[in-house]
């Protein structure tokens, strides 16, 4: 069963105490935010934001891949961020695969080679903040000048560990 009608019910009722219309569209704190898509997680509750506060980028294991450097790029260049944070999470799915893994799944179930794609999963927590703040330095497209810092969110615990 669709969950749509739930989701357009709910989106009535908050569209008639709607306020923030007139938000602009850079953030307010000036600040973007790369994390998972884990339904587990909610950023902008965790960290204490409220709307128009911050852009927030999610997707699998909140990896710095194309998309989400290209989200970052015209969030620093073209909407005004200075700060960015990387926040990754404990229980996370991708540690739980190889790309080997989801490639022989996807070449079983849909009958085509999947090799050619990187989901980007990692053995190490705290290792793939890092790799993935030493991926946002590199891009010639982010300028030395931008904060970026690393954190793991404990789901156990509700928490923000720093990563150095």
């Amino acid at each position: 069963m669709s969950e749509v009608p739930a989701f357009l019910e709910a989106n009535a009722r908050y569209a008639e105490q709607f306020d923030a219309g007139d938000l602009p569209a850079p953030p307010a704190r000036k600040v973007a935010i790369l994390t998972c898509m884990d339904a587990r997680l909610d950023p902008a509750h965790f960290l204490g934001l409220r709307n128009g506060d911050a852009h927030i980028i999610r997707n699998a294991g909140g990896r710095a891949d194309l998309s989400a450097l290209r989200s970052l790029i015209i969030s620093e260049q073209l909407l005004g961020t200075n700060e960015i944070v990387v926040i990754h999470h404990t229980d996370c799915g991708m540690l739980s695969f190889k790309n080997e893994d989801l490639h022989r799944i996807l070449a079983d179930r849909f009958g085509h080679d999947a090799s050619d794609h990187d989901f980007m999963p990692f053995d190490d927590l705290e290792q793939s903040v890092r790799d993935d703040i030493a991926a946002i330095r590199a891009s010639k497209f982010i300028p030395d000048d931008i904060a970026i810092s690393g954190f793991i969110y404990e789901v156990e615990t509700g928490r923000l560990r720093p990563v150095e």
